[in-house]
């Protein structure tokens, strides 16, 4: 059995691990040495850039879907640009109430999105309720991917 780590500023892959009550022998027995001990410590201590398949392995040893998030919205170049970081997966009352608020929101744009779009350009003095409708997007984007989230944690 591995030593308990004093390390202060541990690496969220480790911290997952941890709260798990893994050791990185018991990960690589769980990943059938897919990810050996010495490559997880690598990664956890920052020595080596994790792969996105340690990250998928490590997401399903530890059923945390959420550091798969982590690692696109943190390490990748174009999870950076495109995917929206989610801090925190709530209970499902929350979420769905979350992705139902989404939607009559972006119901209340509908309208106003159809005179937009209709003809095919955006104009001037469409462009700023074309970009208010955007960022209800991205609110509706962040709730979908947080009950995605939550199903994978949940179901699997």
């Amino acid at each position: 059995m591995g030593r308990k780590s004093t390390k202060i500023n541990k690496s969220i892959y480790q911290q997952c691990r941890e709260s798990c009550d893994m050791t990185r022998a018991d990960v690589a027995d769980k990943s059938e040495n897919l990810l050996t001990e010495s490559r997880l410590e690598k990664i956890e201590n920052f020595s080596t850039m994790a792969r996105p398949e340690d990250i998928i392995i490590m997401s399903k040893v530890y059923n945390k879907p959420e550091i798969c998030n982590y690692y696109c919205t943190n390490e990748c170049q174009i999870g950076k640009k495109y995917v929206s970081s989610i801090e925190t997966i709530h209970e499902l009352p929350q979420i769905t109430l979350e992705l139902l608020s989404s939607l009559n929101t972006l119901n209340h744009f509908k309208e106003r999105i159809i005179d937009i779009t209709a003809d095919g350009t955006i104009t001037n003095d469409e462009k700023k309720d074309f970009e208010k409708f955007r960022e209800h997007l991205s609110e509706m984007s962040q709730a979908i991917e947080t009950l995605k989230l939550w199903a994978d944690k949940e179901l699997n």
